[in-house]
């Protein structure tokens, strides 16, 4: 990896700009916006563009400490410097970087130590006495486990293709990959690649899932025939793994809040051969009403910290704050509350999360179903980032009265 190219090294600096100091810039869509505005970077630029602006967003806290001050929309440069020289990355002398103080960065660096967790981690202070408080000493493997980059997971959709014959298609564009035990759709590729361009996504034969979140589908339990609701659908990733498990047979309702990423989902389920899906938004309380006690399955894929996807969202950590997770807790007991009436009696649902905190996940099934002795608990299951993927929580919950 090395940054010899000087407009890669300002287009690095624009994206982080644009990431960390303007209003609900997520770091996923920026980047995408720049390799979209230099058609003309070869791939070896894109990954170089691409890694150095990640790993800066993961690593912002601990650089912060390796340049002695925060950053701001004037020192970008020298935040830059500071990975640069921490990466041991091969760069070349821009302009840009005259006038930084190299030995001081040096010096620290030196040293080989920091001074506290949150810093080591490169996570704010509160995330770090959250995260050692909820999950006890075993915090910290998380935590290190969420700064590595995450693995690109293919499903293979099974409406049109195996995991075999998608590796051998792959194969013929050029693209390595190879299938992931205990998990039977899923293929991982070998290196990061924009496999959006393939043949094989535009004829609809994969969707990109982590393995994680893959796990949801069949955790749901979900049959040909049966009335479905994803009642948290977004752009769908889930809803098309039901279709297939349902093999387009039964009906899934599709719910969101957001009128354009049921708009997406609904493109998506075209490419994926997916007709069982009908979407609706939820604009008021009467769209769940009207499902009331109508639903043999039911999805909540809960609005949550996403703590749980650090490793593919890192500028994330920089967005929330514990007022966010207090109060996105209080909006996961009320939907599991309002949205568990859809379901009939003898009906199953998952609640699930992208979070590692037990607060948002097993306490919050606990509390629910205190309150709510009609429901019972069948099984739940929690995938931590150490082994490998995102982290997620799940728990089936069944209708009993």
């Amino acid at each position: 990896m090395e940054l010899i190219h000087r407009n890669l090294a300002i287009g690095i600096h624009d994206a982080l700009q644009e990431t960390f100091f303007e209003k609900n810039k997520y770091a996923d869509k920026v980047i995408e916006r720049l390799l979209k505005a230099h058609r003309k970077w070869g791939s070896q630029d894109r990954a170089v563009v691409s890694e150095i602006f990640y790993n800066i967003i993961r690593w912002k806290k601990r650089l912060e400490y390796y340049m002695g001050e925060g950053v701001k929309p004037t020192n970008i440069y020298k935040l830059m410097m500071a990975y640069l020289l921490w990466s041991k990355t091969n760069y070349k002398k821009f302009e840009e970087f005259d006038g930084i103080k190299i030995a001081d960065i040096l010096t620290k660096l030196k040293k080989n130590t920091v001074p506290t967790k949150a810093i080591e981690h490169s996570i704010p202070d509160w995330l770090a006495e959250t995260l050692e408080k909820e999950l006890g000493p075993g915090w910290e493997k998380e935590m290190h486990a969420l700064n590595e980059q995450a693995p690109t997971v293919l499903r293979a959709n099974s409406l049109k293709t195996t995991p075999k014959e998608l590796i051998s298609d792959l194969s013929d564009e050029g693209v390595v990959a190879y299938t992931v035990r205990n998990y039977p759709d899923a293929v991982q590729l070998e290196e990061k690649k924009n496999v959006f361009l393939t043949t094989a996504f535009k004829e609809g034969l994969f969707e990109v899932q982590d393995a994680s979140s893959q796990k949801i589908g069949y955790f749901l339990d979900v049959k040909e025939g049966q009335r479905v609701v994803d009642a948290c659908a977004g752009a769908g990733g889930k809803t098309l793994h039901l279709a297939a498990l349902m093999g387009n047979k039964g009906q899934i309702v599709a719910l969101d809040i957001f009128e354009w990423k049921l708009a997406e989902l609904k493109r998506r389920a075209k490419r994926a051969g997916a007709h069982n899906i009908e979407t609706r938004m939820i604009s008021d309380n009467k769209v769940i009403k009207r499902l009331h006690d109508k639903v043999d399955r039911l999805l909540i894929d809960a609005p949550c910290s996403g703590l749980g996807v650090l490793k593919r969202n890192p500028d994330s950590k920089w967005k929330i704050d514990q007022d966010f997770i207090d109060r996105i807790k209080k909006e996961q007991q009320q939907i599991l509350q309002d949205y568990s009436k859809m379901l009939k009696v003898g009906g199953k649902m998952v609640y699930a999360t992208c979070s590692i905190l037990p607060s948002e996940n097993n306490l919050q099934v606990e509390e629910f179903l205190k309150s709510n002795p009609g429901y019972k608990m069948v099984k739940d299951d929690k995938v931590m980032p150490s082994q490998g993927y995102d982290g997620f929580y799940m728990a089936l919950i069944e209708r009993v009265s």
